[in-house]
């Protein structure tokens, strides 16, 4: 099959990069079992197992689309593409209100749920792009990984909990001094920031990390950093909105909407099994498990259906931010 995924951004990603990590990984496992992969993506994008087109945002998108492409593999919504049969990755909450298009996945249950649809595929996590983990080595600290200016991320919840339980915290994903959401100064020097990190950083921290606090205050669409950091042994203590209670079981961690909670749960760590977190992922996100889900929802749009029987839509209103017990 000959599958063109498109991107407006630049491949591969230089620094955290999501959707472009996701993107990268599904093309290299599709291109692995045996299908020929294109992209159309940002300017300065390169690629070794693929074609790389630059996508050009004031040309009609039709007009860059191939013509030997079989499928073509959107990852954000393109009204008015009608070349070639479709589907659309929604990686975002995208507003109330928005009308999406019928041939929408989505990239958790929940998420799906959330908009009308029963429509999805895991995403998965390439092994190859970090080290293995030494799972019986001690760990020293706890980390966030997050864009920490967004205050859905709740990075001040992954502060006092981790003080609260007397654990250290590495944040990767913003500053001590922030200004990006009104001002914010942490002065506890318990807390140590990273900024934006790569994943060669990211990795040298995580493997040395008891837990990932992730206590977000919104609907959590996925959250690559919840299996990256399983895939490390860390178990997850965050807040059961969104994916979360779907992609961690309670054996590999522990949800509430309640600081005293995971403050408690926290200090009890070693109960969690390192091997175990680990093998979960590469059991159940795998990036074979990931390409045969979208290779399934290819073949439907191929055959002229449609993967949703209406145009999905957020059913309900959400608040900006979900409830936190400090």
């Amino acid at each position: 099959m000959k599958i063109l995924i498109v991107n407006n951004t630049k491949i591969p990603a230089a620094k955290y990069g999501g959707t472009e990590r996701v993107i990268w990984w599904l093309g290299k496992e599709l291109n692995r079992q045996g299908h020929e992969v294109t992209y159309l993506v940002g300017a300065g994008s390169e690629c070794p197992f693929a074609k790389v087109l630059i996508f050009d945002p004031v040309a009609d998108i039709n007009a860059q689309v191939p013509d030997d492409i079989d499928v073509v593999h959107f990852n954000y919504q393109m009204p008015g593409f009608t070349k070639k049969p479709y589907l659309v990755t929604v990686h975002g909450n995208p507003a109330y209100g928005e009308i999406l298009d019928q041939n929408c996945a989505f990239v958790s249950s929940n998420h799906a749920e959330r908009y009308g649809s029963a429509v999805y595929v895991h995403h998965g996590l390439d092994p190859e792009d970090y080290p293995k983990p030494d799972l019986n080595a001690k760990r020293f600290y706890t980390h966030f990984l997050a864009k920490a200016a967004w205050r859905i991320k709740n990075v001040q919840g992954a502060i006092d909990i981790a003080t609260h339980s007397n654990n250290r915290l590495v944040v990767m994903g913003g500053s001590r001094l922030n200004f990006k959401m009104g001002f914010r100064f942490t002065p506890n020097l318990n807390v140590s920031f990273h900024g934006m990190v790569d994943n060669e950083e990211k990795s040298a921290v995580m493997k040395n990390s008891k837990a990932l606090l992730f206590p977000v205050l919104w609907n959590e669409p996925f959250g690559i950093a919840i299996i990256e950091s399983l895939y490390f042994g860390c178990p997850v203590f965050g807040t059961p909105y969104g994916s979360l209670p779907e992609l961690v079981p309670a054996e590999f961690g522990l949800l509430s909407n309640s600081k005293a909670v995971l403050t408690e749960g926290l200090k009890a760590v070693g109960q969690f099994n390192n091997q175990h977190c680990h093998e979960y992922v590469l059991d159940v996100f795998s990036l074979e498990k990931m390409a045969k889900s979208y290779l399934k929802l290819y073949e439907i749009v191929l055959n002229g259906q449609k993967l949703n029987s209406k145009a999905p839509t957020l059913l309900e209103i959400t608040p900006k931010r979900l409830s936190w017990n400090p």
